[in-house]
């Protein structure tokens, strides 16, 4: 069983990844890195009505909530993606509530 300590540090976690979940952009950075590793200018470039300080900015928000590692290789930082995050919020809101909604199809096929 988890400890209040813990679990306030949940929700805390689980606040910044839906604060870095809000933004479009943060969501279109995320797919990106979903379909491959990329460096930081690579994802840069992708994003080219924003200015590299703005992406930079998003990218502190994604790093904060632990949705992205960087390690840097030489004078390149190559940035992943990080499940774990995604996987939580996941089997603490999404799946309870599809549960939820799926026994309520039920009941009301039975009805």
């Amino acid at each position: 069983m988890m400890d209040a300590a813990r679990k306030g540090s949940d929700r805390t976690d689980d606040d910044l990844v839906f604060k870095a979940l809000a933004s479009p952009i943060r969501r279109r950075m995320l797919d990106l890195l979903k379909d491959s590793p990329r460096t930081t200018g690579s994802l840069c470039e992708c994003f080219p009505e924003l200015d590299r300080t703005t992406v930079l900015q998003h990218l502190r928000t994604l790093e904060a909530a632990e949705l992205v590692t960087g390690r840097r290789v030489g004078r390149e930082r190559h940035l992943s993606i990080a499940p774990l995050p995604i996987k939580r919020i996941h089997d603490r809101w999404i799946s309870a509530y599809t549960a939820a909604a799926v026994d309520l199809l039920e009941r009301l096929d039975e009805g």
